[in-house]
């Protein structure tokens, strides 16, 4: 009888900072109805790694289900994976962090369940060959990914039914390829599917191994998973279809897989993650022409034969494709420096090293088909994480005052100018409109600018193409459903990156909803262009000059136009104040719409615990989602009481204010949706210049 060896391994993850509810709704719609499943079948082996937070949280709502944890590891039924304790992308976080994580979540495993894991699941299956020696320091074994990435170094689909070894400077590993109709067809196909599956890799000597590992959350939290997989009894009739056939279809772990049976040989990995990640990274057009390409060779019947020449882009290009999340990175290898830097010289309390681990949770870095960067309450936590480990830092390097530095902090090529002390942060792009893209409250850790601008994605093209085809489906690999009516129309994509102190000269013509779709005409030429720097503390006060001798351009004809904005900063308070000054360029002078930029992020547009508050009334309405033009505005507030913060603004002239929200569209595993990422406000003037205009901004942020 011909025979075959199967691994059933399960990832389960939440990101840090998600709400209680979210983990309890996972739990009671995928972790316990799978495990109240694999419970009574004991004879079926699995594999499963869970993430820190998780099992942090498994430890204080749900012991019962750790105490059922440990009995299936007594019995041999259940192998535990390590990993990186806050599921941090190993690739781009510093060498001393991947080993620290997954030793940390390793310790955990061994305190809870007196086991200690040999092998590891690696984030987002993100490979980079220089990982190896990290993940042997760190006593690593073995890890799985997928079977793309062997694909790419020449292998067939007949040469990946067991586990390889590679090395790197000397460093082993054993690597296995997970096998994608597994990943497709669990649990989203019929089980007899993956039993015909079973019957054709089977071979005479039972030596061959299959590899099914995927995340845990497709069983019962992807769209109508739950009843695919427990109501109707497809996860029943799984285990039943093992057991019935356990004759001839083993369910073993990695190690023994390891154990009992020779590598296959030894295999160099090119770098690579799962097919879906390496398009996601691609930017809109090369996303659009791959798809294109794929599906021709598709209809020539020639993509399976060739596939493993058809790659997508490579993980780290998310970080150039979208700026916000490479100053998140940039942001959290700051405080990596910073943290490792006084490790040098004396012990440090955990929570620092803890917190620095937190922030390089991986998944606001990115998006694909899960909501990732896009979404605010993803990204919050790991500011917020940040945030407070550089106060800590701070009080115990006795931090007084503030720094000024420039470097090329977001390794753009072009300096930027950093503010840093106890009660704020700040981050300047001299070389990209002088504006002012950071802005961190350090006494509530959050970074006000955490914001994200809108971008074309490959998606959206069908999105406008035809959106009554999103529809909910099965698989979250084969479509996806459009979350409410009409969102084609909220489609808005910025030639600029939003941030504060922006400096914008409209067209007469510009109205508050064109200058929110940004479909406007701008007159500048100041918005992303480079400004002259000047910075320097002066008893005690930071001081800032940025100036650019610019533009104003009508149609074929320009007229010269000075723009200086001088900011000063008292160290140890929440305000800092702007003075611009524009300065006619020319003998005559020039009739002038001159508005000023800026945003502020909250993770909630449409919470009645945040809201506007106009020249100390209530506007008709006050949502931060909301739109609308006040004139003669010299005083506005932006209200969070869920964070208790309150974000003021003083004008010494009166403006006319406009104020919008910036929401972006993306994709889910739920599907299309439309977040809303910052409100945006813009007081500006409307003026003959004849040859100076100067007005005073004061942005203050205090504790409500």
């Amino acid at each position: 009888m011909n025979k075959v060896n199967t691994i059933f391994a399960i990832h389960n993850h939440q990101p840090i900072g998600n709400f209680d509810a979210v983990f309890e709704e996972a739990y009671q719609h995928s972790y316990k109805p799978f495990l109240d499943v694999l419970s009574g079948h004991p004879s079926i082996r699995i594999t499963q790694h869970w993430t820190g937070p998780l099992l942090e949280w498994l430890l204080r709502h749900h012991p019962e289900t750790i105490e059922r944890m440990k009995e299936m590891v007594r019995r041999g039924q259940l192998e535990l994976l390590t990993g990186a304790y806050y599921e941090a992308v190993l690739a781009v976080i510093p060498e001393s962090d991947r080993i620290g994580q997954i030793r940390k979540l390793t310790e955990l495993i061994e305190r809870i369940f007196a086991y200690r894991p040999r092998g590891m699941w690696l984030a987002e299956r993100v490979w980079e060959q220089s990982l190896v020696p990290s993940l042997a320091a760190a006593g690593v074994e073995f890890v799985a990914v997928d079977d793309t990435h062997f694909k790419h170094a020449g292998l067939r689909d007949d040469q990946l039914h067991g586990y390889y070894v590679t090395e790197d400077q000397g460093a082993l590993l054993k690597v296995f390829p997970i096998d994608k109709t597994l990943r497709y067809t669990v649990p989203f196909r019929p089980v007899d599917e993956t039993l015909h599956y079973f019957q054709r890799s089977a071979s005479p000597d039972g030596r061959r191994v299959l590899v099914n590992a995927d995340d845990g959350e497709k069983f019962g939290v992807w769209p109508k998973t739950f009843h695919h997989v427990y109501e109707d009894g497809w996860l029943e009739n799984f285990c039943r279809m093992l057991d019935e056939h356990s004759g001839w279809i083993s369910t073993v772990h990695m190690g023994e897989v390891i154990d009992a049976q020779p590598a296959l040989g030894r295999i160099y990995l090119p770098t690579a993650s799962y097919a879906e990640m390496m398009k996601w990274a691609l930017n809109s057009a090369a996303f659009v022409h791959l798809e294109q390409f794929e599906k021709q060779l598709k209809d020539m019947q020639a993509f399976e034969p060739n596939a493993m020449f058809v790659r997508g882009g490579y993980w780290r290009n998310f970080l150039a494709k979208y700026p916000e999340a490479n100053h998140m990175h940039k942001k959290m290898l700051r405080v990596a420096r910073r943290v490792h830097a006084l490790l040098e010289q004396r012990t440090l309390p955990p929570e620092i090293l803890d917190g620095l681990w937190a922030g390089q949770c991986n998944d606001p870095y990115w998006h694909g088909v899960f909501g990732g960067l896009y979404l605010p309450n993803l990204r919050y936590p790991i500011y917020r994480s940040l945030l407070e480990t550089e106060a800590r830092l701070d009080v115990l390097e006795g931090v007084t005052g503030a720094a000024v530095e420039q470097s090329d902090f977001d390794c753009d090529g072009a300096p930027e100018l950093l503010v840093e002390s106890t009660e704020m942060n700040f981050c300047f792009t001299p070389a990209c409109g002088g504006a002012l893209v950071e802005l961190d409250f350090k006494p509530r850790a959050i970074n006000l600018l955490d914001i994200l601008s809108r971008r074309e994605e490959g998606y959206h093209r069908r999105l406008l193409v035809n959106p009554e085809e999103y529809r909910t489906r099965a698989s979250i690999h084969e479509g996806l459903l459009a979350k409410e009516e009409g969102l084609e129309h909220h489609l808005h994509f910025d030639w600029y990156r939003h941030g504060s102190l922006i400096d914008h000269f409209f067209d007469p013509e510009t109205t508050l909803e064109s200058f929110q779709q940004c479909r406007y005409l701008e007159l500048g030429d100041f918005v992303n262009q480079p400004y002259s720097v000047q910075a320097a503390t002066r008893n005690g006060v930071v001081e800032i000059l940025l100036q650019r001798n610019g533009a104003l351009w009508f149609g074929n004809r320009s007229h010269r136009l000075a723009l200086t904005k001088h900011i000063r900063y008292v160290p140890g308070s929440g305000e800092f104040t702007v003075d611009y000054l524009l300065v006619n360029g020319e003998a005559h002078p020039v009739d002038i719409r001159f508005g000023v930029e800026f945003n502020v992020g909250s993770m909630a547009g449409d919470a009645r615990d945040r809201f506007y508050v106009i020249e100390g009334r209530s506007p008709a309405d006050p949502r931060l989602r909301s739109a609308g033009e006040e004139k003669g505005v010299r005083r506005f507030d932006l209200v969070d009481e869920w964070l208790g913060l309150r974000t003021g603004f003083m004008l010494d002239r009166p403006a006319t204010l406009w104020r919008c929200p910036i929401e972006t569209v993306s994709l889910s595993e739920s599907g299309f949706e439309r977040l809303y990422q910052s409100s945006m406000l813009v007081p500006h003037w409307t003026l003959k210049l004849e040859r100076e205009f100067a007005v005073r901004i004061t942005q203050s942020v205090r504790v409500q």
